[in-house]
């Protein structure tokens, strides 16, 4: 049903009195910080009963939000999996809640006593406005002497967010890794990409059913593709498995026999993003 469909089928419903559910809000928007009934006021068709949010006083134990998150994608309905907004919705909080707590600015040592004096010295005002149209999507050029001070400091100090997924700076780290890596290890030998076909693959499609019988029927290209797209957690255990399989088979890693190519003395990965 594509979404002029949607729309249609929706009109119908409300000109004819069809029920609908009405959510309101707040005049102060709610926070994602030490709040157990954000989520479950969020989604309330994934929590009926308005519990069950994260870190909320009935859990018995110890348990971090991000695994709460991933044991409600691994609910046996499968409801959080295949919900359309849910997934992005948590892995967007915890993004931002890893970037104001991981990010910080640093700079090279040699240059900290003249960038701490420089920016002590910097308009305010003129930094202030240079990233109001840096935000907006300008592409500023520094005209005046303010503003040059203001890019030579952007330029002396980086933002690190390490930890933070998908971030500029992970990717950074990752790049040095690969460096450290071929500095001891010498120059790769083979460059592999694998990209798993999860719609042509009978496994993918079991990760998206709710039932425990392995039954591969064939289905359509069409049908396979919609029943995939419609769940991004079977794709993404999918994808992990494949990996790691290949690691261990073809690769021949911490498998007790050397893989296809010969011994593996070591190996790096990325996923594209």
């Amino acid at each position: 049903m594509d979404m002029q469909a949607v729309k249609a089928r929706a009109l119908d419903h409300l000109m004819t009195e069809g029920k609908t559910l009405g959510i309101g809000h707040s005049a102060q928007p709610e926070s994602m910080y030490d709040n157990p009934q954000a989520y479950p006021q969020m989604f309330p068709w994934l929590f009926p009963y308005g519990m069950g949010g994260f870190e909320n006083e009935n859990i018995v134990g110890r348990i971090s939000e991000e695994s709460h998150k991933q044991k409600l994608l691994l609910y046996h309905d499968k409801r959080f999996q295949t919900d359309v907004y849910f997934p992005i919705v948590a892995f967007n909080h915890a993004q931002m809640k890893s970037s104001s707590t991981s990010s910080f600015l640093v700079a090279k040592r040699a240059k900290f006593p003249d960038i701490a004096d420089r920016l002590l010295g910097l308009n305010l005002p003129v930094l202030s406005s240079v990233s109001e149209r840096m935000i907006e999507g300008e592409i500023v050029k520094p005209v005046t002497q303010d503003e040059k001070d203001c890019f030579d400091v952007l330029t002396d100090v980086d933002s690190v967010a390490g930890k933070v997924q998908g971030s500029l700076t992970s990717k950074k780290f990752m790049r040095n890794e690969i460096w450290a890596l071929t500095s001891f290890m010498g120059a790769p030998t083979w460059f592999i990409t694998l990209s798993p076909a999860d719609i042509a693959h009978p496994l993918c499609l079991y990760y998206t059913g709710s039932d425990m019988k392995f039954s591969p029927d064939v289905l359509s290209h069409d049908a396979r593709y919609l029943r995939i797209s419609s769940n991004p957690v079977a794709a993404a255990r999918f994808f992990d498995y494949i990996v790691k399989a290949f690691i261990k088979h073809v690769l021949g890693v911490d498998s007790g026999h050397p893989g296809i190519y010969g011994e593996t003395g070591a190996y790096y990965g990325t996923v594209e993003q």
